[in-house]
């Protein structure tokens, strides 16, 4: 079965078995293969899905297929990144702010926000860059995720500090599929997504709803999704419109301290009794997907997304509870234009940009009652950019990708506490030149390597000149290589190795938990590391997989306040992040059986390091499955299945605290396809 796909504005086709990425045009498919596709969903790009196509670009890239996406049973949505390699999972535990992914050897603090998140190709960060508006997606609604590494890719500016990563949707087709699971902790969950196509026009509908009680006491989560696309195909061109929402109620069980981590893992403190919250997230765009000539094609966005956040939270006894408000309003625009100029050579031209309103208020609380306001924000942050490339092959073993793009940031800020205003810092242009090479000596071996800038700006207040601030703060230029080897011999063995470096020359991490918003120079840094991963298929059903990611991020040029810091690591990045899994799917038989993990190793809980390593762990998910009939599976899961005890830990400058992690667990599921 083939099922058309219109996402993020380019009409893609998610096809089974094969997991190659197509490219439009024989001379196109001799050129260099970075990519790796994970399951058996591949995608398919035709000529009039080039523009701002993953398919240009050179560097390290994962897609994860929808067919593992839809049959996981997570919490949140940024779960599933689990399954691709060199990813490190930052695992709050905590209500609504749940956990971030992070790659490259940044970490999912919210301090450094270094991953650009799109939604069928929407930009998806809020104001900091966090992810949380992943929220909006329902795993069985995933068609494909797209995993892009490194500072080559200039088709995005803003966030898009180590890499992008871009879920697909399902979009087209007849079909109607339904999950429904149930087990551990008083978790339920329904999942439905449809489609039908009539004549010209497309329709599709998702709706997700799942509750949970938590491992932990005062754990209770409560969340509801839904989404609706429409396509009409013109003939030369495809229109449509995506609207999405989600609603999250939860509890939050706070930390534990060193005490109490290892002997009441369930424990939530009577100060976290009254902790919680509640977001609402809905996103709207329109698609256009044109071609303008043969050898022309357009893709553009239009795309308005709003947030609202209300959270309260007690981190420790010995702190106040908080009220943290953030209301934001997203607008923007991206659009890419791509000539096929020759067989040798291809060009493109694109751009984006962003209007954002902003409010970030916090009070400090006792119960929920309000005592005294600390934060009343009122910002408006416009960026916005445009990028040259083009893909030039003057052999057909030898690819040259040079690209250049620049942005431009604007806005204003407020205090409404004391009325001050202030001018965002003057970044100027920011000039981030590219170029990625690719050989390809003979089919299936291609050696690759790139080259690449990016960027960081502040975040809330961090982007204006504050007082005491009385002058304008540099961007932070990151700079980064990768040189890497893929090697394919059809479906039974896909390898790639990869090694790689950023630098900052200035990086800015925001005080979270400051009420002004303010942020700590944390000094020029270095980034670099080593990826391995495999796949192989030695007989038809039967697929191994294993990946080994070792980093090292450590500060080059410390702040002058904090000299000791020279040389030291930064802290929640785990050295080592490894995933391994196999898979026996008898094409001949009614069952699957499925046995994967991943895992990391410890990290420093400071830049001073000296709290110790903490946060390593490897643990391992279990599935079988039985098919009753070609519409309906029974599965049952386990997860966690060897029991680590393992947690998330961070210090507070005072002590070290907690949020373990679930320990084993089952889940049922049944699910139906028509």
């Amino acid at each position: 079965m083939v099922r058309s796909l219109l996402l993020g504005g380019a009409a893609l086709c998610v096809a089974a078995p094969s997991p190659v990425l197509a490219l439009p045009d024989a001379a196109s498919a001799q050129r260099g293969d970075t990519h790796i596709a994970i399951g058996d969903d591949a995608i398919v790009v035709t000529a009039r899905d080039m523009a701002r196509s993953t398919a240009n670009v050179l560097t390290s890239v994962d897609v994860l297929g929808g067919d593992l996406a839809q049959r996981q049973n997570v919490d949140n949505a940024w779960e599933l990144f689990a399954r691709l390699p060199g990813v490190v999972l930052t695992d709050f535990n905590q209500g609504t702010t749940s956990g971030r992914f992070s790659i490259r050897g940044f970490n999912g603090e919210g301090e450094i926000n270094a991953v650009k998140l799109l939604i069928d190709g929407v930009p998806s960060n809020d104001n900091a860059g966090r992810t949380d508006f992943i929220d909006l997606v329902a795993p069985l609604d995933i068609a494909a995720m797209e995993l892009v590494r490194g500072t080559s890719d200039p088709r995005w500016g803003l966030h898009a500090i180590a890499g992008s990563a871009n879920i697909k949707t399902r979009t087209g087709g007849n079909y109607l599929d339904m999950r429904g699971i149930a087990g551990a902790f008083g978790t339920y969950d329904a999942q439905l997504a449809a489609g039908v196509e009539t004549g010209r026009l497309s329709q599709n509908v998702a709706l997700s709803y799942r509750r949970t009680g938590g491992y932990r006491d005062h754990a209770d989560l409560d969340r509801l999704t839904l989404a609706g696309k429409w396509f009409y195909d013109l003939g030369g061109a495809r229109v449509g419109l995506i609207a999405r929402h989600s609603r999250s109620t939860a509890e939050e069980p706070g930390y534990l301290t060193d005490a109490d981590a290892y002997t009441d893992r369930r424990r939530s403190y009577a100060v976290s009794e009254t902790d919680g919250g509640t977001r609402n997230i809905s996103q709207y765009s329109l698609h256009l997907d044109a071609d303008l000539a043969r050898d022309l094609s357009l893709t553009a966005v239009g795309y308005a997304t709003t947030n609202d956040d209300d959270r309260y939270v007690r981190f420790s006894a010995n702190v106040a509870q908080q009220r943290r408000l953030t209301q934001e309003q997203h607008y923007g625009v991206v659009a890419g234009v791509h000539w096929h100029a020759a067989g040798w050579l291809m060009a493109e031209a694109g751009g984006d940009v962003q209007w954002q309103h902003n409010r970030s208020l916090r009070w400090t609380t006792d119960r929920r009652i309000i005592t005294a306001p600390t934060r009343d924000q009122d910002f408006d942050l416009t960026v916005g950019g445009a990028y040259v490339q083009a893909i030039v092959t003057p052999a057909t073993w030898l690819t040259i990708t040079p690209a250049w793009r620049i942005d431009r940031v604007d806005g204003d800020f407020l205090n409404r506490l004391n009325g001050a205003r202030a001018p965002v810092n003057d970044y100027g242009t920011i000039s981030q030149p590219k170029l990625s090479v690719a050989v390809t000596p003979t089919a299936g071996l291609t050696a690759y390597a790139n080259y690449g800038r990016t960027f960081q700006v502040g975040a809330g207040s961090g982007a204006f000149v504050v007082p005491p601030r009385v002058r304008d703060v540099a961007p932070s230029i990151n700079e980064g290589w990768e040189g890497g080897v893929k090697l394919s011999h059809g479906r039974w063995l896909t390898a790639r190795a990869a090694v790689w470096q950023q630098t900052t020359s200035g990086e800015l991490r925001r005080r979270l938990n400051d009420p002004s918003g303010e942020f700590d120079n944390l000094g020029a840094t270095r980034r670099r590391g080593l990826d391995l991963e495999a796949q192989v298929r030695p007989l038809p059903g039967l697929s191994a997989w294993a990946s080994w990611s070792h980093q090292k991020a450590v500060i080059r040029v410390p702040d002058p306040a904090a000299p000791l810091t020279a040389g030291n690591a930064i802290d929640h990045v785990p050295q080592n992040v490894v995933t391994a899994g196999v898979e026996w799917a008898p094409t001949t038989l009614p069952w699957r059986a499925s046995l994967w993990g991943n895992g990391q190793s410890s990290y420093e809980l400071t830049t001073a390091n000296d709290q110790g390593r903490y946060g390593g762990y490897f643990q391992l998910t279990a599935e079988l499955a039985y098919r009753l009939n070609d519409a309906l599976e029974l599965s049952a899961q386990v997860r966690n299945l060897a029991n680590d005890r393992y947690e998330y830990v961070w210090y507070d400058g005072i002590q070290r605290l907690h949020a373990p992690a679930d320990p084993r667990s089952l889940f049922g599921a049944i699910r139906a396809r028509f």
